[in-house]
């Protein structure tokens, strides 16, 4: 099973991430993610053997304890790339409010599962949502200036659980389906 830990956008935003993504369709080389499926991913695992899942489930409740995060709001805004906007590989939305929160949760999560033997990350976290991916620069100049010039905000969310979210590769690209979800409360 290829899995990752994330916070899932709901079904009121896809809409609003649509409409941003459109923004940038006539910049060549983007792939863009389907609005139906974007979230803040907490951590990525990659492939998991399913004799894994229980103890895998059992360090997550626990690394949601750690963390210490009651429920709380995430409004989604403000446009990044990573790595930066001279190579561009990934367009990203962020967020106003609930970085901090996201970010406890990422570092409860990454803690217990790296003691597991799942590797580490190797960049610092930002929270954000995927909106692309860029394969090729050729419309990098029309990224760049949209991220520097627009600043939106798309909405705001009750985050009140994480999901353990299994990834499956299709030629359409790949589809999420929930696994297990963990409650903050």
């Amino acid at each position: 099973m290829r899995l990752f830990v994330s916070v899932d956008l709901p079904d009121d935003l896809t809409e609003a991430v649509a409409d941003l993504q459109a923004e940038f369709e006539d910049a060549s080389g983007l792939n863009f993610t389907d609005p139906e499926q974007t979230h803040v991913t907490l951590k990525f695992l990659g492939d998991v053997d399913a004799d894994q899942l229980p103890a895998l489930e059992r360090e997550l409740e626990a690394a949601v304890a750690d963390a210490d995060v009651d429920p709380f709001t995430v409004r989604y805004g403000g446009l990044g790339v990573f790595p930066d906007l001279e190579y561009i590989s990934v367009v990203w939305l962020g967020t106003e409010t609930g970085g901090e929160e996201l970010t406890r949760l990422h570092e409860a999560i990454e803690h217990r599962t790296t003691d597991m033997g799942f590797d580490p990350e190797s960049h610092e976290f930002t929270p954000h949502v995927t909106l692309a991916r860029m394969k090729h620069a050729g419309g990098k100049e029309l990224v760049q200036d949209l991220v520097q010039e627009r600043d939106p905000t798309i909405g705001k969310v009750r985050v009140d659980e994480i999901q353990l979210t299994e990834s499956t590769l299709t030629d359409e690209g790949p589809v999420y389906s929930t696994v297990e979800s963990f409650s903050l409360e």
